[in-house]
């Protein structure tokens, strides 16, 4: 296993460097919170959680600019493909997968609603990305019980969860789904992008200390984190 690179753009945006790129869920453009720009980004896979326009955001472009490959859900997969012919879209569904470049995307349950255009755009999921080092992407989700069944059968050693409240779940029940997770390490994300989404990452942060459930890492925006080949987070 190589190492990891680990950089929050703002939201629920990562890039993930594993030897091949990959940028998830890329709301830039609009994203008060973001740091980086469509054009900046360099990927050979894009990740989409769902159809809402602060997860979709600019993945087609960022796509076109880099000749990357889109992974998201069949339904969403299909109507960007209607719209975009040239684009190379995986189209998984739950516990399904993708294999690209020695990288493993699954899809994996969320609790959530998904729309594009106003219509119906498929379920929204959650994805474990792994190459070696396994990270879990949630999405969008409020806290469920088969949070549990994803930690079994996945083991992520890296949870990217949503805190934001109103939308998803917020850092209390956040805790809960560290404790079912069990991931060494926990990411914070979604929170304080907007009003309406306003929360504190050190409430999340205080409950898993207290548990022993995880270690809460709370990033700053543009900050890379770099896991070693051991999948230890390096100092």
């Amino acid at each position: 296993m190589t190492e990891t690179k680990v950089t929050w753009h703002g939201h629920a945006c990562f890039t993930i460097d594993m030897g091949t790129k990959i940028v998830v869920d890329p709301f830039l453009n609009g994203n008060p919170k973001a740091d980086i720009t469509p054009e900046k980004v360099k990927a050979d896979i894009v990740v989409v959680t769902h159809a809402h326009s602060d997860h979709l955001g600019d993945a087609v472009q960022i796509c076109k600019n880099n000749s990357a490959e889109l992974v998201t859900m069949v339904e969403l997969a299909w109507k960007l493909s209607e719209e975009n012919p040239d684009l190379k879209v995986h189209d998984i569904n739950i516990s399904g997968s993708a294999t690209i470049k020695g990288v493993r995307i699954s899809a994996v349950q969320a609790v959530h609603s998904s729309t594009y255009n106003g219509e119906y755009a498929g379920p929204p999921m959650g994805a474990i990305i792994e190459k070696g080092f396994k990270i879990y992407h949630a999405g969008d989700t409020g806290v469920f019980k088969d949070m549990e069944l994803i930690g079994d059968l996945y083991k992520p050693d890296l949870s990217l969860l949503p805190i934001g409240g109103h939308y998803t779940m917020g850092p209390e029940e956040a805790a809960l789904a560290c404790k079912m997770l069990k991931a060494r390490y926990t990411i914070p994300m979604h929170y304080n992008t907007f009003d309406k989404i306003m929360n504190d990452p050190k409430v999340l942060a205080d409950l898993a200390k207290r548990d022993k459930s995880t270690e809460v890492i709370m990033a700053k925006i543009g900050e890379e984190i770099t896991f070693d080949a051991s999948g230890r987070k390096v100092a």
